[in-house]
């Protein structure tokens, strides 16, 4: 049983990071009711956790993960060892580099971390771009 759930989570978020922090996780969490297969709520003490799942062939995969402490996670390894196709990972990683100007490639990005939002998101513009890549990651999958 999960101890957060939306309305603790946004309100932790709100308590913990800047404001437009807050606001920019809040987007991704309305994105997220509306994209995905599956939404969790994590069961941490400290913070709490959400995860986007999405639906595909080998059933809900995870593909980020978002913490109330304004951290976020992507899953492109984790992808990596599915069986997802290679031209949807490939894909992601393209936009995502373009979008945050870090490589995602198997050796600057050998496995899954966390990283502050505040270092991914500087513009409304990344924000927009980071959900538009999920939602097409997401409807990809799909097919």
């Amino acid at each position: 049983m999960s101890n957060w759930e939306k309305s603790s989570f946004v309100e932790h978020m709100r308590e913990n990071c800047t404001r437009e922090i807050a606001k920019i996780g809040e987007s991704i969490i309305e994105f997220a009711e509306q994209h995905g297969s599956d939404i969790s709520w994590g069961r941490g003490n400290e913070h709490g956790t959400m995860t986007f799942r999405c639906d595909c062939d080998d059933g809900n995969i995870p593909l980020f993960h978002m913490t109330s402490i304004g951290q976020l996670n992507l899953q492109i390894n984790f992808m990596r060892s599915k069986e997802i196709p290679p031209m949807v990972i490939r894909d992601v990683v393209i936009k995502l580099e373009s979008n945050f100007l870090r490589d995602y490639d198997e050796e600057g990005y050998p496995s899954d971390i966390f990283v502050a939002m505040d270092d991914l998101f500087h513009t409304q513009s990344q924000v927009d771009k980071f959900i538009k890549t999920m939602e097409g990651a997401t409807y990809r999958l799909k097919q």
